[in-house]
Order: C-alpha cells, then sequence, then structure tokens
C-alpha cells in the first residue's frame, strides 16, 4: 500500500497556497446538479481574476494573476485538512454536500429567500468559507446567481488580498 501523501494531490504547476476553491458534493445528484453551477462560478472567478491587479485602482486593467480557481469534491476537500483555510465556496445544499453540511449552522446567511435558497458567507470578509444552495437545482443555481452579482467582487478582492499577504 503506497504511502499517504503529506500535501494534497494537486495538478501539475497549481501552488495550493494560492488557491481558491469551489466545492461540489461527491453524490451524484450533486454531480448532475450542481458541478455545472460550480463550473459557471469558477468561470465567473477566473474571469474577475484576469481582469484584477493589485496595483491599480481602475478595474479592468489586465493582472498577474495571483491564484487559480479550482473546482473540487466535497470528498477531496474534506479528506484534506490543510485545505479547509483556503478560500472556499461550497455549491449545493447539506443533503449533497458535505461541506455545506459542515458550515451551515457556522456560516451567517448573507442573502435568503426563505425556503427557497440562500447564500452564506461572512460579509467582513475575515473567514472566506461560504455556500450557496437551494432548495433545489433552479433555486441553487438562482443561489450561484446571487453570489455573482451582490458579492462576487468583494469576496474576490478579500482572497486576491489575503493571498497576497501570504494567508
Amino acid at each position: 500500500m503506497p504511502a499517504k501523501p503529506s500535501q494534497p494531490v494537486a495538478p501539475s504547476g497549481v501552488d495550493l497556497d494560492r488557491v481558491t476553491l469551489i466545492v461540489a458534493g461527491a453524490d451524484l445528484r450533486a454531480e448532475i446538479a450542481d458541478r455545472p453551477l460550480a463550473y459557471r462560478l469558477q468561470r465567473a472567478m477566473l474571469d474577475w481574476r484576469d481582469i484584477y491587479d493589485p496595483n491599480s485602482d481602475e478595474p479592468g486593467t489586465p493582472g498577474a494573476r495571483p491564484f487559480d480557481v479550482l473546482v473540487c469534491s466535497d470528498v477531496w476537500y474534506l479528506g484534506n485538512p490543510e485545505m479547509t483555510q483556503r478560500p472556499t465556496i461550497s455549491v449545493g445544499g447539506p443533503a449533497v454536500n458535505a461541506l455545506t453540511a459542515h458550515l451551515a449552522d457556522k456560516t451567517p446567511s448573507a442573502f435568503v429567500i426563505d425556503d427557497e435558497l440562500i447564500v452564506q458567507l461572512d460579509l467582513d470578509f475575515r473567514d472566506l468559507r461560504g455556500c450557496c444552495w437551494g432548495k433545489d437545482r433552479a433555486s441553487t443555481e438562482t443561489a450561484v446567481g446571487a453570489f455573482i452579482d451582490r458579492y462576487l467582487d468583494q469576496y474576490m478582492q478579500a482572497t486576491a488580498d489575503r493571498i497576497d499577504l501570504g494567508g
């Protein structure tokens, strides 16, 4: 039996100290419904990153690409405890995503439509872990959209600041 690696396994060339994670459940329902939403969020984050310039007050100027954004499963994330302090957004409800189940009672609600959907996020951005989920796929899609529309810029700036500071 091979020895367990001391570092989590990452794609070649990816510095895990400079990564933001989007976590989807490994449950088959989550793979079908939530993983495509995680990739939508990843695209929005990468688009933001691609115009980020830490030395400019003008948005929209090409930047240095200070970090990468990866989509992974809840199983991988929770199996690598050293990753739990990385900036992370969990997509999908607690029934299909173990990370959302873990964070649901620990993370404040930023945006809620009762009995429909929730975006959970620390709006002071001290903790850069959050969740987007709803009662079904359409509601979860709306939650991801709400995160992108309402919180993405602030979240990504806080993430870039944290990574620039080595945290």
